[in-house]
């Protein structure tokens, strides 16, 4: 089985980067569709209309509809092709960035990702998530290939709510043990191959920038400036967590997040917040050193991660619903039997009940 790595084409970030969006894609193209939701262009537009004065350039910009359907992908790919543009910009959250990567894909025209958020690790990755127009999950669209440029600008990530970062963090976290289950497993990654020593590694740094810049940028993003911490942590919530879980896999964090959307008391809870805990189930099914349990729960204690059920909104435990939990992770699609040992429904439902018990001695 051959190794394989893939990631974004170029990754941009910085204070202020922007004003030189048009530096960064002119060898792109020359018409650009802009997708962005209606608060996001007032936020963005006159950065953008600055940058490109002065060049020879078209702007279209196309306010978002807020889900990522095929619907709004269509719509968007009709209106793309009656502007006669020949580069997909999509700016904001994980919807815009999944749908802009969409109509980029049907459109056959290159895309570039600006988030405006560092909440998860979307932004450079080689997949857009399809709901229907309720917001129903439908599928899965495996893309060809990342994108082809991923500009971040701090200052902007800085402003948005604290919760945000955090919950990429979250995210994050589970990124170096997921990857650790997957080579040792030596299970098949998103990119369609075994796990790089490339990839792995990124993987390791950015479990390690979590721990030494996590709640300095916290505290930084409280008062909604950019520090070189919060550069550190924007990187290891968008770049490296994303090359780490797309070319060194996803087990059992991500599969018992999915577990867990099931329940209505999570529903309030964002992605990266799910999955935080979801990792430490993980260490408890590996039965990890209680060094690295505590490690990681010192860690979410810090910036305010999930380490209970009642920090799920899990108010009452019910057995029943625990269990419906344990089951949907180890569906047989999801990415539990990445793990490199059996596990069974039974399993983690033992896990789940045990590392919330850990979690409230550490309260």
């Amino acid at each position: 089985m051959s190794r394989i790595i893939i990631s974004t084409g170029k990754y941009v970030q910085g204070n202020g980067e922007l004003k030189n969006i048009s530096n960064y894609v002119e060898n792109l193209g020359d018409s650009f569709f802009i997708i962005a939701s209606e608060n996001g262009i007032k936020r963005t537009r006159d950065a953008i209309e600055e940058s490109f004065k002065g060049k020879d350039s078209l702007l279209a910009f196309e306010a978002f509809n807020g889900e990522c359907s095929k619907n709004e992908i269509d719509r968007l790919c009709k209106k793309l092709k009656e502007n006669k543009n020949n580069v997909v910009i999509g700016i904001g959250g994980g919807k815009i960035f999944d749908t802009a990567k969409a109509v980029a894909y049907y459109a056959k025209v290159p895309v570039v990702i600006v988030p405006t958020i560092a909440a998860t690790d979307a932004p450079c990755s080689a997949l857009s998530v399809i709901y229907t127009d309720e917001g129903v999950f439908s599928e899965y669209l495996a893309l060809p290939k990342n994108p082809d440029l991923v500009l971040v600008d701090s200052s902007i990530v800085a402003k948005a709510p604290v919760r945000l970062l955090v919950s990429g963090m979250g995210d994050a976290l589970a990124t170096y043990f997921e990857a650790r289950a997957c080579v040792r497993s030596g299970a098949v990654t998103m990119s369609g191959g075994k796990a790089t020593k490339a990839a792995f590694a990124l993987s390791k740094l950015c479990y390690d920038t979590l721990l030494e810049d996590g709640l300095k940028a916290k505290m930084a993003v409280i008062n909604k400036v950019p520090t070189k911490a919060v550069e550190n942590i924007i990187e290891a919530n968008t770049y490296l967590s994303g090359v780490g879980f797309e070319s060194s896999g996803l087990a059992a964090a991500h599969a018992i997040h999915n577990g867990f959307t099931a329940l209505e008391e999570c529903h309030g809870l964002y992605h990266g917040e799910k999955v935080a805990f979801g990792a430490l189930v993980q260490l408890v099914l590996e039965n990890s050193p209680m060094e690295e349990i505590e490690e990681v729960i010192d860690f979410c204690l810090q910036v305010g991660l999930p380490i209970t059920l009642n920090d799920l909104g899990i108010k009452k435990v019910n057995n029943e619903d625990i269990m419906k939990v344990a089951e949907i992770s180890c569906a047989e699609n999801d990415t539990m039997h990445n793990m490199p040992f059996e596990v069974t429904k039974e399993d983690v439902y033992s896990a789940i009940l045990a590392a919330d018990e850990l979690g409230k001695q550490y309260k």
